[in-house]
């Protein structure tokens, strides 16, 4: 059934030029001291946190229809308008809505999804999740808790044996961090990225790093990110998809850059040419996971070591 889209929106995404670095490794955040050695989080307040106001504006981008908790975000004197990126960005949210519920649709068993976000994603709450899916949310800790308070202040669930848990994208340890909040690198699982602070192509790396390593082979990763990690000129599409590709397989991964024309089109809406410094993409993982590998190497010791002991007995 066709969709009816009902866009409510403001103002375009913020630029990644209004985003404090956010990095994953210990090197990065020793990094982000102050000389006078006092830590920049505890100069930050709710007004001039970069983060948090980043992820404020793309709440008021969020479709209404789809979203219900997004006005919990924002403030009553938002002014909704049609702009171009805001469409552009709501089409992309129902993308990865229906990507995500497809996928988890067809797993068996415990259902693993891991949202990479700015903190303010409403989809564990918003979203029809099937029994026995577990949600890991990797996102700025201070953004999120605002987040959780604002939501749950309007009576926001997880729907019913679901469990949501939050990562904190400060740790410094992403991986083993998800393991010991339950993740599980021999069960099948699937990754979406939108409002992920990225200010360098190495957080990007580390990210793409900490996907391959834990999604089983044949998972699932896809999202937005913003285009000028390509490094290349938005309106060169050629060499923006070379450099995608490249960087992807890289990690292990096979890699589509997904029209946001079509993807309009799917639904039964008209996306007017225009700037948009983003890219669609859904990737699939070629390699197995860490956790698999492992398993197989015990497996391959196992079966050696039997070997050995049937030889000795022969003797």
């Amino acid at each position: 059934m066709q969709c009816a889209l009902k866009f409510a929106c403001s103002a375009a995404p913020p630029s990644s030029a209004s985003i404090a670095p956010l990095l994953f490794s210990n090197t990065h955040n020793k990094k982000k001291k102050l000389r006078n050695g006092c830590s920049i989080r505890a100069e930050l307040s709710d007004d001039n946190d970069p983060l948090l106001q980043a992820a404020i504006n793309s709440a008021s981008l969020h479709p209404l229809f789809i979203d219900p908790y997004a006005g919990c975000f924002v403030s009553t004197h938002t002014q909704m308008d049609m702009e171009t990126k805001a469409k552009q960005y709501c089409i992309a949210t129902k993308f990865i809505d229906d990507k995500l519920l497809s996928t988890v649709n067809h797993m068996d068993g415990l259902k693993q999804v891991v949202l990479l976000s700015d903190g303010m994603d409403t989809r564990p709450y918003r979203l029809n999740w099937p029994s026995s899916t577990i949600m890991f949310d990797i996102s700025p800790l201070r953004v999120f808790q605002k987040a959780a308070e604002k939501l749950d202040g309007v009576g926001a669930k997880i729907p019913q044996r679901c469990l949501f848990l939050h990562v904190p994208l400060e740790t410094p340890n992403i991986q083993e961090t998800l393991v010991t909040k339950g993740f599980n690198g021999t069960r099948p699982s699937v990754w979406a990225i939108q409002g992920l602070p990225l200010m360098t192509l190495v957080s990007f790396e580390e990210i793409l790093l900490t996907v391959s390593g834990m999604a089983m082979k044949g998972c699932l990763f896809f999202g937005e990110l913003p285009a000028w990690l390509a490094e290349t000129g938005i309106g060169n599409k050629s060499s923006m998809k070379k450099w995608i590709n490249n960087i992807f397989i890289s990690y292990g991964f096979k890699v589509d850059m997904i029209s946001y024309n079509e993807v309009a089109k799917r639904l039964g809406k008209v996306v007017k040419p225009g700037d948009y410094e983003k890219i669609l993409f859904v990737a699939e993982q070629l390699r197995c996971s860490d956790d698999q590998m492992e398993t197989w190497r015990k497996e391959l010791q196992r079966v050696d070591e039997d070997g050995d002991e049937e030889g000795f007995e022969d003797l």
